[in-house]
């Protein structure tokens, strides 16, 4: 999928989460409490933070693995596959989820 399709499902997905908006022109991400927690890259992934032990649930859950953007792997991220990102519902409830958990660290 191209860069301007995975946007679309990225606002869409924001657009279902009224507590956050999107920021960024040419780095898109969402933050809350000073911690960025969602972010599209520019292959078009899309990567969701949380906390470790939620991030090594559905790194088996989703068969998947760290995020890496820029080629670096962004730690805390969980790549969020293809098959998962067409469940809109789904998306808006990992979404936020991860506002949760940035909402219940310090903030920065």
């Amino acid at each position: 999928m191209n860069w301007e399709a995975q946007l679309k499902i990225y606002d869409a997905i924001v657009d279902g989460c009224p507590r956050f908006e999107r920021k960024g022109k040419s780095m898109i991400y969402t933050s809350a409490n000073g911690y960025m927690f969602t972010l599209l890259n520019k292959a078009g992934e899309i990567g969701v933070r949380f906390s470790k032990e939620t991030q090594e649930k559905y790194i088996k859950e989703f068969n998947t693995t760290l995020y890496k953007s820029y080629g670096a792997v962004m730690k805390g991220y969980v790549l969020i596959p293809d098959n998962i990102l067409k469940d809109s519902e789904k998306m808006v409830q990992l979404f936020n989820e991860s506002y949760d958990y940035v909402m219940s660290l310090g903030p920065k």
